[in-house]
């Protein structure tokens, strides 16, 4: 059946799964706008693929993440390393997911809500999700001016209003096509990967003891404190807007639309996707790593705060440019956040209500929704209240995984919408327990961030458990 936009694909169950006709393609500047060379080698069509999973990886590696990274490791050494990987492999199965819906069905997860779900749903849906970014982009904000103060002795305050200047690198890149955004990108993310690699070198860890830390330990159970830490490092690791946005650019590239090569196309994006969030997970993997070498052992084991992790690298690895490194990356990382929030933005604003802003003015509300918090909370209390910015955003964003990762897993599981790209049994199994996993220990982070703390005292008591710090 013939779809009533071009620009989308044939319903592949070959009747009508959505109760509403075809719109408008996801990012329609852009969309299917990479050739994919049909005759090509097999490097060659990865080489036209891959992209979207770096983008993607950037979520993964935000400076949402360094908190929850710097105090595991400071805390309890390599032991959270294995929590690390965990939550990636985690992600790299959700994002095979919303790589799946975007290629077979030609709609990103916010179009395929509103097709889905009523008209009070779908605003609900979509004003969590502008929550969600909002959130991210406030730990974007806050760490990359966290960075420009480190870097050049910028007032915290005018780091944040600095960070608006944004919108003109983006709006750029916009004009340029999508190949240039993703170029960014990977520049930054190797950026990132050689300063924490340099990093590691100058710590010196324990290789034997940090490789064993990627195994599990029965300790992060038994240990309240542990396991409080390793559900901040998933619920900081797996971004609900990322499903939302990686649904949306797999189909900027131009593939043949019939079944094989959609199945090609999932199988090249799926590459591309888990080769970068690898790479997220060795930064993420480094952060906790560098922290466990540089403080863990020295008797600092209270390191917490970006800040004092940079004043602390330099005399405590004895190398003078380490907390140079360490803020150049926490700059590449604030700044590569930026691109991606903005995209999945418009994917998601477009998607789920069909308001379509001007760039310019989509990404500004964003930023300015992001800067106005940022700025009362530090101008009112302090710059010491960063951390605490940093972990409300990973709260809020935790608060709304559980209503992304739940359509997506509905949506793929079912034939009616995907024909036969439909979750088969094992994936669908493997992924509900993912979810469930996800949420559970989500509402527990809430609950353990919200309940007050004579009343969690109490519930602790009860249960013959400490209370977690």
């Amino acid at each position: 059946m013939k779809t009533t936009d071009p620009g989308l694909t044939d319903d592949p169950a070959g009747k009508s799964a959505w109760r509403r006709p075809a719109r408008r393609a996801s990012l329609p500047e852009v969309h299917r706008s990479v050739v994919v060379p049909v005759t090509a080698s097999f490097w060659r069509k990865l080489l036209a693929f891959s992209g979207p999973g770096f983008l993607i990886a950037v979520g993964y590696m935000d400076p949402g993440n360094w908190a929850t990274d710097l105090s595991g490791g400071a805390q309890f050494g390599y032991t959270l390393l294995s929590i690390v990987m965990v939550s990636n492999l985690m992600a790299i199965l959700l994002q095979h997911l919303s790589i799946k819906l975007g290629v077979a069905t030609g709609r990103d997860l916010a179009q395929a809500c509103r097709d889905h779900y009523s008209t009070p749903t779908v605003w609900f849906l979509w004003i969590l999700c502008e929550i969600a970014i909002a959130a991210c982009d406030l730990a974007e904000v806050v760490g990359s001016a966290i960075a420009l103060q480190l870097l050049f002795g910028i007032p915290l305050v005018w780091g944040c209003v600095i960070t608006a200047a944004d919108v003109l690198a983006v709006l750029f890149l916009q004009t340029k096509g999508f190949r240039y955004i993703e170029a960014l990108v990977i520049t930054l993310i190797a950026t990132i990967a050689g300063c924490f690699g340099a990093e590691l070198f100058f710590s010196k860890p324990h290789v034997g003891p940090m490789l064993l830390g990627f195994l599990p330990s029965p300790d992060i159970l038994t240990n309240q404190n542990m396991l409080y830490v390793a559900i901040g490092i998933i619920g900081a690791t797996v971004m609900p807007h990322n499903l939302y946005l990686h649904s949306s650019i797999v189909q900027t590239r131009k593939f043949e639309q019939d079944a094989t090569g959609k199945r090609e196309a999932i199988k090249f994006a799926t590459i591309d996707s888990t080769v970068a969030l690898m790479f997220a997970l060795l930064v993420n993997g480094a952060i906790l790593a560098l922290a466990a070498a540089a403080f863990h052992w020295s008797g600092h084991q209270g390191v917490a705060e970006i800040q004092d992790a940079y004043k602390l690298l330099s005399p405590l690895l004895g190398v003078g440019g380490a907390g140079m490194l360490f803020a150049v990356a926490l700059l590449a990382s604030g700044q590569n956040s930026t691109l991606t929030g903005t995209l999945a933005g418009q994917v998601v604003m477009e998607g789920f209500v069909n308001i379509r802003l001007r760039p310019w003015l989509r990404r500004l509300i964003t930023r300015l929704i992001a800067i106005v918090p940022a700025v009362c909370v530090i101008g009112f209390f302090g710059e010491s209240k960063t951390t605490e910015l940093l972990v409300a955003s990973q709260v809020v964003l935790s608060m709304q995984l559980g209503f992304a990762v739940w359509p997506l897993m509905r949506f793929t599981g079912e034939k009616t919408k995907m024909g036969g790209f439909a979750n088969r049994t094992w994936l669908k199994i493997l992924g509900w327990t993912t979810t469930a996993v996800i949420i559970i220990l989500n509402v527990k982070l809430l609950f353990d961030t919200f309940m007050p703390a004579a009343a969690l005292k109490v519930f602790y008591g009860h249960l013959g458990l400490p209370v977690p710090h």
